[in-house]
């Protein structure tokens, strides 16, 4: 087997989310899954359909999207036997939704629940509604992304874990509050 090429870290540490293409781009689970896996290191889409366990021209057509999208590029390109690699790889290291559209969000918890099914270690998923002022909520909010930011990154050879971290406040009829009559 060759080795992996070293490849400089993604070109933005932070990439907010915001235009409507990205929205669009990210309400597939396959093209979350493709961000998830390219977050560890560049790909070829040969790589890329081995890994996820689909057809490269899926592969493929997914990552033109990303691309168009502005989330992933292309971090290198070689030649190998007659042909051209391209190594394809996120556009920052981790991305943050300016504010999530339903598609994106359920696209992703999608991908996150296929992640999560092939976890081979143990899993850990809390659910807990807190009763929260809108400054203890900012004050958990910024606590929680620090905690992520400043957790330091073990060897290439150690597994990846995947985060998710969510902080939003209920609707009204969620808290069961009557939204009117009935």
């Amino acid at each position: 087997m060759r080795d992996q090429p070293s490849y400089p870290p993604p070109p933005q540490d932070v990439q907010e989310i915001g235009a409507p293409e990205q929205f669009a781009a990210l309400a597939h689970p396959l093209r979350q899954r493709l961000l998830f896996t390219l977050g560890q290191r560049p790909a070829t889409i040969s790589q890329l359909a081995t890994q996820l366990d689909t057809r490269k021209g899926n592969v493929a057509h997914h990552l033109k999207v990303l691309r168009e999208a502005g989330l992933v590029h292309v971090a290198e390109t070689r030649q190998v036997r007659g042909g051209t690699e391209q190594y394809y790889q996120r556009t920052a290291r981790r991305m943050t939704v300016a504010e999530p559209q339903p598609a994106g969000t359920a696209a992703m918890l999608a991908a996150v629940a296929q992640e999560l099914s092939h976890s081979p270690a143990e899993i850990l998923l809390t659910l807990r509604h807190l009763r929260l002022t809108p400054a203890k909520a900012r004050q958990l909010g910024e606590v929680l992304e620090r905690l992520i930011d400043e957790v330091e990154e073990g060897a290439e050879d150690q597994p990846v874990h995947g985060v998710l971290v969510t902080l939003y406040q209920q609707s009204q009829a969620a808290d069961g509050v009557s939204s009117g009559p009935g």
